[in-house]
């Protein structure tokens, strides 16, 4: 094998032979929205374990075997079943779909974006991991979700989707270099590009207006698989700054706000958000978020789409400035351009976003 061969993500077509191949095994065929252009959604099983900790199996064990030693209770999900906020609220979910990658092939996961916008805290757990959401290449095995809901009580159900899964060959990421090479093609940011080890992103604090929302405690259930359901109202509070273009960050509370950049994804990438060194806060953009081909992107050009920013704070008050970076977008290559895109392709609830709940609220 030639590894000086250029690496990629995986598109949606090729992931579509994989499952016809055997590679991605599932107890229920595919269902027909859940390839996107550069990630496979994951479906819950039929059970869940409350578990006294979160854990990691370790080279030498595997995550059902960790389950047996941990669990407090089992819960059938088939009929849809509620899941608890709170720091004990541990839960682990057997996932549909387990996988037999090739030697050349790795994967990783993340929150789909309707997850982390409910401070769902979601990680995938492979058999012998020493890290979440990191799949080995070659790895053969099943696939489990550890659940957290953070602040609103939620109901899943057998197929509910909280988690994707994106697979890569070799290196795929783009180095800084890389990244001004591109964007003087095809602009990724409507503004001044700030680039370190990634795309920066800063802070919008800068209406007279709503500027973001703060997580409302002590609120009704939310249904994941409900779309447009729930008045924001009785879930969110709304945030202003009166003009003084800063926040102050009320301790372990959870905020949703919107980047100062409009940015997109080109056809032939995908990108991910990933958090910002904590060292320059106390303050983290928690939740990091897959990007699909075609984010933003339009064919008569310009960056069209603001990052929705996912916000906690840490056990002290902090204040959020304006324009204060909070995050970046990391950039790598897709193997071959997907066959659709995210935005017009599959009518995307989040293209061409600015500030935006998750699908669950009426606007």
């Amino acid at each position: 094998m030639d590894t000086d061969e250029p690496g990629g993500i995986l598109p949606a077509q090729d992931i579509r032979t994989m499952a016809a191949s055997g590679q991605i095994v599932a107890a229920h065929p595919l269902d027909a929205d859940q390839i996107q252009p550069a990630s496979l959604d994951l479906r819950l099983g039929p059970v869940a374990y409350r578990v006294r900790a979160s854990f990691l199996p370790g080279r030498d064990s595997t995550v059902a075997r960790r389950i047996e030693s941990l669990k407090l209770h089992e819960i059938d999900l088939t009929g849809g079943a509620l899941l608890e906020p709170g720091r004990s609220g541990v839960y682990i979910v057997p996932l549909q779909e387990s996988l037999d990658l090739p030697r050349d092939v790795a994967a990783a996961a993340n929150p789909k974006s309707s997850t982390g916008r409910l401070d769902v805290f979601t990680r995938v757990i492979a058999d012998n991991a020493r890290a979440f959401d990191t799949i080995p290449a070659g790895y053969r095995g099943p696939l489990y979700a550890e659940i957290s809901p953070r602040t609103f009580p939620v109901i899943v159900r057998e197929g509910s989707r909280l988690s994707q899964v994106r697979f890569r060959r070799r290196h795929a990421l783009l180095d800084d270099a890389a990244l001004e090479a591109l964007h003087d093609g095809t602009p990724l940011v409507d503004g001044e590009l700030h680039l370190a080890g990634g795309l920066m992103l800063s802070v919008d604090l800068s209406g007279e207006g709503v500027v973001g929302y703060r997580a409302r405690r002590h609120t009704g259930v939310i249904d994941v698989d409900r779309r447009a359901a729930l008045d924001l109202r009785d879930f969110w509070e709304p945030v202003t700054t009166h003009g003084r273009r800063e926040l102050v960050l009320d301790p372990d509370e959870f905020y949703i706000l919107a980047s100062r950049e409009a940015v997109t994804v080109p056809p032939d990438y995908a990108a991910e958000m990933v958090p910002f060194d904590p060292l320059v806060g106390e303050f983290r953009v928690h939740y990091a978020g897959f990007f699909d081909p075609g984010f933003g992107h339009s064919p008569a050009g310009g960056a069209g789409s603001r990052a929705v920013l996912e916000v906690r704070s840490h056990e002290i008050p902090f204040i959020l400035e304006h324009g204060q970076s909070v995050g970046r977008l990391v950039y790598e290559r897709m193997l071959s351009r997907p066959d659709f895109l995210y935005g017009t392709d599959i009518g995307s609830h989040y293209q061409a976003q600015g500030l935006k709940l998750s699908k669950h609220f009426r606007t």
